[in-house]
């Protein structure tokens, strides 16, 4: 199976280096910091190198969709091609869908049919994917629930949405001095240098992405099932933190660094709650028509 397979009839992308090209219909901010920061060959590789890449994640989606070999993906968000390059496999197809040039040349390094797209607008047939991944990436997109959306429509029927580490509301919902202790952290990374950005300008455009990663916002269990549930498909939420693999399926937490503890404490949540982990793993199947 190659990409022209499952291309919406008649249309056609423009071919950039190692990658495909679609017009974008509207660039806002956000898709612009995300094209930016991701498109940033220097920034992507260390996303590559050190984000998604543990085998907590590697344990955790193993368990959620199994071994990609011969199945048919798209990874909307790929960015430069984490979740593929910690699960490995020989899928039938793999699609990856960004908006960040630097990233999809990268992804494409690595196996990718990659895409230049807006991933709530991608230029793909409905209903012809085994699994939609999107991995860490609702949350530097504007639209969320058009995302998911999108995602829905391109898996055909017992075919899989998985998604994972997006930012729990309730767990980021910082109140009094937490909120406070939230808004000082980046003079404090930049006095300590423990920041994961090393200069200004690539921590500004990373900010710049964290689109619903901020107090106040996030994802919710409620939204994936209100979005979803509606489309057909059986909804799963498990509320996890980062060190935590195949566990957080059968309804185990895992342990947070003491930051986010004392964060949720001085907000007045349970550390160790559900509503306290710092991220959501969704994984949805779509039903079989009557």
């Amino acid at each position: 199976m190659v990409l022209n397979d499952v291309l919406v009839p008649g249309f056609r992308l423009k071919r950039r280096g190692r990658y495909l090209e679609a017009e974008l219909k509207k660039v806002s901010d956000g898709l612009l910091a995300n094209a930016t920061y991701f498109g940033n060959t220097e920034w992507a590789q260390e996303y590559l190198t050190y984000c998604h890449r543990d085998d907590h994640f590697k344990s955790r989606w193993m368990a959620a969709g199994g071994d990609w070999t011969d199945k048919v993906v798209v990874d909307l968000g790929c960015g430069p091609g984490n979740v593929f390059a910690n699960l490995g496999g020989k899928p039938k197809l793999l699609v990856g869908v960004d908006v960040a040039a630097g990233s999809l040349e990268m992804a494409a390094d690595l196996g990718y049919q990659a895409v230049l797209a807006d991933a709530a607008d991608v230029p793909l047939k409905s209903g012809f994917a085994d699994i939609v991944a999107i991995n860490a990436s609702l949350h530097h997109c504007d639209d969320m629930a058009a995302v998911l959306r999108e995602g829905a429509r391109l898996l055909k029927p017992n075919g899989l949405l998985i998604t994972d580490h997006d930012p729990q509301l309730t767990a980021w919902d910082y109140k009094g001095v937490a909120k406070l202790m939230w808004n000082a952290r980046l003079w404090i990374y930049r006095v300590t240098g423990h920041g994961f950005h090393k200069s200004g300008p690539q921590q500004d455009w990373g900010l710049r992405t964290e689109i619903h990663h901020r107090p106040g916002d996030g994802l919710t269990e409620a939204f994936f099932r209100r979005t979803l549930n509606p489309l057909g498909f059986e909804v799963k939420v498990y509320a996890h933190n980062h060190q935590i693999g195949a566990e957080a399926l059968a309804g185990t937490v895992g342990p947070a660094d003491w930051k986010y503890r004392l964060g949720n404490l001085l907000s007045g949540r349970r550390p160790g709650a559900a509503t306290s982990a710092l991220s959501l793993m969704c994984i949805a199947r779509k039903l079989p028509g009557d």
